[in-house]
């Protein structure tokens, strides 16, 4: 049994009385995990990491990996309310969800640790294993920003569950694409499933936001446990920084009967892109 309530309130408590105020803030954005999860489906697991780094001053390489237990169980907690609303393809969760579970196990198990701790040289710069993951990670976000601002086409008609077909091949290609990604960066890729749901399976958007959620929740959490091991967990900050996430989905999903999701989508998207270039002009420039 963990020495400690998951919710640490009396952690929150101890850390605002030192008056550390990125910290205060950190706990804040924290919170903005959960809501933008809640409100619009995806999104919030890319703000994770720059919040553990940048505001907790988590290390980039273990801050993946406290992103993957905070995503995936914050993605749990969504996920429930839309399993019992019926929102929640079983199967194509499965056939989607089997390969990007592999996928991202294995990255944290094996390709992350097999990353040198200097990667490669440019010109002055050394590139770190730290440093690499951050771009990486900063290259990621540009591209969830361009799709959460870019407007939606023609959206493809939904099919009925009776009358959907697989193209096995494909989702199973994207499922591992996704997977992998996920465990290099610790991010859930929902800007990359929800799109390959609708297109691939056929699902209505509302049920492949839930679907999403499923996959990305199950992921994460054994990506999580690829990890274990490997570092020295921070728990009291890790179950803190999760609890408040947690209590920020809730916040999300009842405010999305009161906000337009589309505009929502690409306000936050112009914020995620301003922060993915930020975090590029600051490792490489002004490091």
């Amino acid at each position: 049994m963990l020495p400690f309530s998951p919710f640490s309130l009396s952690h929150l408590c101890i850390r605002i009385q030192k008056g550390n105020m990125l910290e205060i803030i950190g706990y804040f954005a924290s919170a903005l995990i959960g809501i933008s999860l809640g409100l619009i489906g995806g999104g919030g697991s890319i703000l994770t990491v720059p919040v553990l780094v940048y505001l907790f001053h988590t290390d980039a390489v273990l801050a993946t990996s406290y992103s993957l237990f905070i995503v995936g169980t914050t993605s749990l907690v969504g996920a429930l309310p839309k399993f019992k609303q019926g929102l929640i393809d079983v199967k194509t969760a499965i056939v989607f969800g089997i390969p990007s579970i592999i996928a991202v196990y294995l990255t944290r198990l094996l390709l992350v640790p097999a990353i040198p701790d200097s990667v490669f040289t440019v010109g002055g710069l050394e590139v770190t294993k730290s440093l690499f993951m951050l771009l990486l990670f900063a290259v990621l976000m540009v591209a969830a920003a361009y799709s959460m601002i870019r407007k939606n086409g023609v959206a493809k008609p939904s099919v009925p569950k009776n009358e959907r077909t697989y193209n096995y091949p494909v989702i199973l290609l994207e499922g591992l694409v996704v997977g992998t990604l996920t465990g290099l960066v610790g991010a859930g890729g929902g800007f990359l499933i929800i799109p390959a749901l609708v297109l691939l399976s056929g699902l209505p958007m509302k049920e492949a936001v839930g679907t999403s959620l499923l996959i990305i929740a199950v992921k994460s959490l054994f990506g999580f446990m690829g990890d274990m091991g490997h570092y020295d967990l921070n728990w009291p900050l890790l179950l803190t920084v999760t609890a408040i996430a947690v209590a920020g989905i809730f916040v999300g999903n009842m405010l999305t009967k009161k906000f337009e999701g589309e505009k929502l989508k690409r306000g936050f998207g112009w914020f995620v892109l301003v922060t993915g270039i930020y975090i590029i002009i600051k490792e490489v420039w002004f490091k």
